[in-house]
């Protein structure tokens, strides 16, 4: 990625005057990126969002003192971890400081402690790791944002719970401590989507019975049901996430789809008929204050009605996301 940036001086000592480089620019050849450091047009049409912040961000901290790193939702979006609903429209840096932060257009430069084990090379430039990224975004953004990342990073084994307790551990007075804290403590590595985990973070918020996650479900004569996203199992009910199944644009259900559908239904019969209450949310519901809650009352309920569940359930472990 680094060598991918055309930098002033580099395309100067190649023979390009400044008025070429003016006009590479003027007729959208190159992208200026930030002072100096330019991308072609083609390399950068040809990414999205987060690979256009990470284009900057190399570019940022190319053109910055030798001891600045790539840092929390940028450092974040370098590692691959696609971070969920934080803003990208500032590049974010640490400097080895103990004072001197601030913010510029385009840029936010953390002035913190920045010990060199926290700090990895990717893209050839020097990046904060993934532990202390996660950390940093828990200790400046929001519970939600924090967890989301967290469970991310865990799922795809891109760092170890005790990895990110040690950072935690480091941070002594940090102003963000407890709230980096809380949310580490909260983190899954068995959250399968940023649904699941929005979903856990609801159920935090309201003050529900946390569920098992990714549970293998048997019947009585201990046949594979499912495997589904929550169970609360002393309580008979289970839950599913319903944001996987696609749509075309004009709302209509594809073939494909449809079968979909038609699979979920036969699957969700099967656990009905062992005995277990369905739980079902959308998206919509993690936006609508109560409407989980409530919808979880009225299945414990239903199940408290019911006879209970036959067979078996089993936690088992789960491959690392790619």
């Amino acid at each position: 990625m680094r060598d991918d940036l055309i930098h002033r001086t580099d395309a100067l000592a190649r023979g390009h005057g400044p008025a070429q480089i003016r006009t590479s620019v003027r007729r959208g050849e190159w992208v200026r990126l930030t002072s100096g450091v330019y991308l072609p047009r083609t390399l950068y049409d040809a990414t999205d969002d987060h690979g256009r912040h990470a284009y900057r961000a190399v570019a940022s901290v190319c053109v910055s003192s030798p001891d600045a790193a790539i840092s929390h939702v940028s450092a974040a979006v370098l590692h691959g971890l696609r971070p969920w609903g934080l803003p990208l429209d500032d590049v974010h840096l640490t400097y080895p400081r103990t004072s001197g932060g601030k913010r510029t257009p385009g840029r936010v430069m953390h002035a913190a402690r920045l010990d060199e084990t926290d700090v990895v090379e990717k893209c050839g430039v020097r990046v904060v790791g993934v532990a202390r990224t996660v950390v940093d975004v828990a200790a400046s953004e929001s519970f939600e944002h924090a967890v989301v990342l967290g469970d991310r990073a865990l799922r795809q084994g891109l760092l170890t719970r005790d990895e990110l307790e040690r950072v935690v551990a480091r941070m002594g007075s940090h102003p963000g401590r407890a709230r980096a804290r809380r949310a580490v403590a909260a983190i899954s590595e068995r959250s399968d989507s940023v649904g699941e985990s929005r979903s856990r973070v609801l159920m935090i918020r309201e003050r529900l019975p946390l569920p098992l996650e990714q549970v293998d479900v048997f019947d009585a004569n201990d046949r594979w049901l499912a495997r589904v996203d929550f169970l609360w199992p002393e309580l008979g009910v289970l839950g599913e996430f319903d944001g996987r199944i696609k749509y075309r644009r004009d709302g209509v259900a594809t073939a494909d789809a449809e079968d979909v559908v038609y699979r979920e239904k036969l699957r969700e019969d099967r656990l009905r008929h062992a005995g277990w209450v369905v739980l079902r949310w959308t998206w919509a519901d993690l936006e609508t204050p109560g409407a989980l809650a409530s919808k979880f009352r009225d299945a414990v309920a239903l199940a408290q009605r019911g006879s209970g569940p036959v067979g078996r359930y089993v936690v088992r472990g789960l491959p690392t996301q790619k």
